[in-house]
């Protein structure tokens, strides 16, 4: 199954509540354009926005930051390295497994 950008998710939000982009970037207390942006992803939601956008549609913060940064890091290593793009990820899948187990507990936060 294909996996809906942070973007796309924004929009979709805002078309089901039958909001315009000014409406919502009203209610986020940002202008028309920056929320274009984050809806095309090219500009990111900074915490505050997320919070907003949380209370706002009723959705987790911690799924709509999963969805924004699991953009960033898709967007950036298929910029980079498009032919190894899976492996990386893969790679990447496997390793955040093995800091997690092998994470000193003295240590966490």
């Amino acid at each position: 199954m294909m996996e809906q950008n942070f973007g796309d998710k924004l929009r979709y939000l805002r078309e089901s509540r039958n909001m315009t982009l000014k409406e919502l970037s009203s209610s986020l207390g940002i202008d028309t354009s920056m929320l274009g942006k984050i809806e095309k992803g090219t500009r990111i939601a900074n915490p505050q926005i997320i919070k907003e956008l949380s209370n706002l549609f009723g959705i987790e913060e911690e799924e709509l930051n999963v969805s924004m940064i699991s953009d960033q890091i898709v967007r950036q290593v298929v910029k980079r390295y498009d032919k190894q793009a899976h492996e990386i990820l893969r790679v990447a899948e496997r390793k955040v497994a093995y800091q997690k187990q092998n994470q000193n507990p003295k240590i966490r936060k």
